[in-house]
């Protein structure tokens, strides 16, 4: 499985490959496609020569942008992140619905690896739970395991 994410200015756009086939072949075409549906002049994909004394390999086109993430977990190790950057992680997991349902330490870290991050469990354990003391994130426990969700805004008429 991999994952294209785009993200200029407040657009984010995010495409996984389980929607459809994407190769090295196929990705440029992919990036090009995505970029038109971003509003006009606010998307830019520049593809930079590369010259026959870099002695660099071509690469995807990924590189040349700054918000671009690649990650194919069955052909790459997951990057380690240090206890600083645990939090802004969790949030994306946050934004990306993970935390609707009741999630363990242990879910987590797991789901941290399905997006190319790897962290340990005491260093989640710990961010999780400051972000419960300060109210950004619910605890419960359960079965003596501490689960954590966000909780779903009430909707009234």
């Amino acid at each position: 499985m991999a994952k294209i994410k785009l993200k200029l200015g407040e657009n984010e756009i995010e495409v996984d490959s389980r929607d459809f086939y994407v190769d090295n072949h196929t990705l440029g075409e992919v990036i090009d496609s995505i970029s038109n549906h971003l509003p006009e002049n606010h998307a830019k994909i520049v593809y930079e020569p590369e010259s026959a004394q870099s002695g660099h390999l071509t690469q995807s086109g990924l590189e040349y942008l700054d918000d671009a993430e690649v990650y194919e977990p069955e052909f790459n190790e997951p990057k380690h992140i240090t206890s600083h950057e645990i939090k802004s992680k969790l949030r994306i997991l946050e934004t990306s619905r993970f935390f609707d349902s009741p999630k363990t330490v242990t879910e987590t870290v797991q789901q941290l690896r399905e997006y190319g991050w790897a962290a340990s469990l005491l260093d989640v354990s710990k961010a999780l739970a400051k972000m419960a003391s300060n109210k950004e994130i619910m605890k419960n426990s359960h079965e003596n395991r501490i689960h954590y969700f966000v909780q779903e805004p009430l909707i009234t008429n």
